[in-house]
């Protein structure tokens, strides 16, 4: 009894609170003070509940909380680790459920059902089998659609004569560039515009000469550059040529350009461009000389020539007038002649072969006809 006065103020004054009041804390609560429940001495401990009944043995508390919710211990505590004494007065509440606080259960589980949920059903095996089908038959599609391709790719870009039944020779046309007419200066209209009642050809005369063919060989006096009188005369026979000059200073001639080429055939072409003052001139040379259904005066050619009747003057340009001639009626032998005159211009045009040997007449009606449209 001694030892019990002799206890704390607090003790006597204060006996102990009955427990009831309080409640077992849950994982990561605030730990209760272990100091208050030591002070209480004198209250007699009588048959502790287990600890099983607390908390069964069977449902261990996750470890992961426990760590999550380390309390820190008070001094002069009991560790946490050693379980508080209940007492009579402090009855045990009902204990908190594991499963409440942490679930253990369903997150295992939770990843097999997703797993579970996430596998494709099979498809029943007709459907695959029509796939199947239809998949061999789009790469045959597709197999047969790269070689159509392939082959029409092939046959445009060969020639005609290199794609097998549709092969056929050449007519003899020679390999000509692009044609283009010259620039104009500015504010000149075309030679057979309205504008242009003279019919005068503003652009540079040796920019309107045809140029020569692939594989032609070009004739060093005739580069396509200004010629003399002298060089022009010098294609007609010997005893023409003081009369043509005196014909050429009479008709206010302003100059001459000229171009010339070989043909690995052997075909010899020249052609003639000859600007006057006006078409007046032109037309009088022409009279003068008699180009209609003669050639006028002769070229330097052991045999005369006749008007080319075959000539339908295909490609023939409005307001100009073309003349054609050859060794025959039909325009065939050795050599063919045209005048093409086009307002202030006039034009020769001579194709030639040396010896018996043809010159083929296709070329030259096609070097005709170019060179018509360049002057109209």
């Amino acid at each position: 009894m001694t030892e019990q006065t002799a206890a704390p103020t607090a003790a006597t004054e204060e006996p102990a609170a009955p427990a009831p009041e309080q409640e077992i804390p849950s994982a990561g609560a605030e730990p209760i003070p272990v100091t208050d429940v030591q002070a209480a001495e004198p209250v007699p401990v009588t048959e502790p509940v287990p600890a099983a009944e607390s908390i069964p043995a069977t449902e261990p508390v996750p470890v992961t909380d426990v760590q999550a919710a380390e309390p820190v211990p008070a001094a002069g505590s009991v560790p946490a680790t050693e379980p508080v004494p209940v007492t009579e007065s402090v009855p045990a509440t009902e204990p908190v459920p594991a499963a409440e606080s942490v679930p253990v259960t369903e997150p295992l589980t939770a990843p097999e059902q997703a797993l579970a949920a996430t596998e494709p059903v099979p498809a029943p095996k007709s459907s695959r089998r029509v796939l199947r089908a239809v998949a061999r038959w789009t790469a045959a599609v597709l197999v047969l659609g790269g070689l159509g391709t392939g082959t029409a790719l092939g046959i445009t870009s060969m020639e005609r004569t290199e794609v097998p039944g549709l092969a056929t020779e050449g007519d003899g046309r020679w390999d000509f560039p692009e044609l283009s007419l010259p620039a104009l200066p500015a504010g000149s209209p075309r030679p057979f515009n309205e504008a242009n009642v003279a019919e005068i050809h503003h652009a540079d005369l040796r920019k309107l000469l045809i140029p020569a063919p692939a594989g032609a060989t070009a004739d060093k006096k005739l580069t396509g550059g200004w010629v003399s009188t002298t060089q022009f005369v010098s294609e007609f026979r010997k005893d023409k040529r003081g009369e043509l000059t005196q014909l050429l200073d009479d008709s206010a001639l302003r100059h001459i350009a000229a171009r010339g080429w070989t043909m690995p055939d052997g075909t010899r072409s020249k052609v003639y461009l000859l600007q006057f003052n006006s078409t007046a001139y032109a037309q009088g040379l022409r009279d003068d000389t008699y180009v209609s259904s003669t050639p006028g005066i002769p070229l330097d050619w052991p045999t005369d020539l006749q008007l080319d009747e075959s000539w339908n003057a295909g490609g023939k340009v409005p307001e100009t007038a073309v003349y054609a001639y050859g060794e025959t009626k039909t325009g065939k032998g050795r050599i063919h002649e045209a005048y093409i005159q086009a307002g202030d211009t006039l034009a020769l045009v001579i194709h030639s072969q040396q010896g018996k040997k043809i010159a083929e007449q296709i070329p030259f009606r096609q070097t005709l006809i170019l060179q018509n449209q360049l002057l109209g």
